[in-house]
């Protein structure tokens, strides 16, 4: 067997990358190797962006650099494989302000030429869509209790509202890809999947501020940066631990039952900013300094996943908790500080 993971070279990706070839299929590794996302990280870009492709050609991967705005470079790629696990995507709200044909042609374009490689091969694809999609519009559902936010019910489905209150173009490039998934299947018949993800992180993760929220504090507590927080730190997610996102893929091929489908921690995996910095702080045994900033354009107050739809439809279940998974995150941050470019003094 053999699976095509776009953005492989990517924080999920190579997890994705990783899982299936635990199970021995060949895997191919398709990405860009784009540095803007780490551009003004302050990291060692060229180390950072080149750490995952090296652990994945450790393990047997084979690496593509192609891009999937490509289509001829794509359909070139895909010769011979099972599954398509998209990946590849421009995260980042404020790159999506910044460049937004850049964010239209990664996301929707992207999406879509990949949509149509699976349909020319008559194979299951699933791709990364994002909680944007529904917009900031859940900010006014939800009240404070000064430790973070919530929202009753707390988990919210996939058939709530898309596209509400205050929107960028990462909110409609994700919606776009969504809806063209939905095209292929009642169209084509391709077996094709959206899952919208929240809060995902873990070893591998290049966190910074435009993106990977969990790692990029995580990084900044172990390398005695301030952490700059948007908004009052009350913003709460049901953060997703990396081998249980990458599993989603995993299960979804075994029974590929077409849809969109929230895939994120649920209820008892959500925790607020704050909640996290504190967690973060009991695991590494140092403090952080945190910086307050004006709330941002477009961002989501809260968000947790009610995650039954996919629980029913491939069996998907997150097993890995908060302090366990961002234990092992800081153990991987640990080990890998020359990443990161920064000193290793506490706050």
């Amino acid at each position: 067997m053999k699976i095509l993971v776009t953005g492989g070279c990517g924080f999920l990706g190579s997890h994705v990358c990783e899982l299936f070839r635990s199970h021995g299929w060949d895997v191919v590794a398709y990405d860009n190797l784009t540095k803007y996302e780490l551009d003004r990280s302050g990291y060692d870009v060229e180390e950072a962006r080149s750490h995952n492709r090296r652990f994945l050609e450790s393990i047997g991967v084979q690496i593509v650099v192609q891009d999937v705005r490509d289509m001829d470079a794509l359909t070139d790629a895909v010769d011979g494989v099972d599954f398509i696990a998209h990946t590849a995507a421009q995260p980042a709200m404020t790159i999506s302000w910044e460049d937004p044909r850049l964010d239209f042609e990664s996301n929707a374009l992207g999406t879509f030429n990949v949509l149509e490689a699976a349909r020319l091969l008559r194979i299951p694809v699933a791709a990364c869509s994002s909680i944007h999609t529904y917009g900031t519009g859940i900010n006014d559902e939800i009240t404070e209790d000064g430790r973070h936010y919530a929202r009753r019910p707390a988990a919210i489905p996939e058939t709530h509202a898309t596209l509400t209150g205050v929107l960028t173009p990462l909110h409609g490039s994700k919606h776009a890809g969504e809806v063209y998934s939905l095209v292929y299947g009642h169209t084509y018949g391709v077996r094709a999947a959206a899952f919208r993800y929240t809060g995902i992180y873990g070893p591998r993760q290049l966190g910074a501020e435009d993106h990977g929220w969990a790692a990029n504090f995580v990084i900044r507590n172990l390398t005695g940066r301030p952490i700059r927080i948007f908004g009052n730190g009350l913003q709460t997610r049901d953060i997703l631990y990396a081998s249980d996102a990458a599993r989603a893929f995993w299960n979804y091929f075994q029974r590929p039952v077409a849809g969109i489908y929230n895939i994120g921690g649920g209820p008892p995996h959500a925790i607020s900013l704050l909640e996290a910095i504190s967690l973060i702080e009991s695991i590494t045994s140092r403090r952080s300094e945190v910086v307050f900033e004006p709330e941002r354009k477009g961002d989501l107050r809260y968000f947790v996943s009610d995650i039954d739809k996919a629980a029913s439809a491939f069996g998907f279940k997150p097993s890995i908790q908060p302090r366990e998974g961002l234990t092992k995150l800081a153990e991987w941050v640990s080990a890998n500080l020359q990443l990161f470019g920064g000193s290793t003094g506490a706050a």
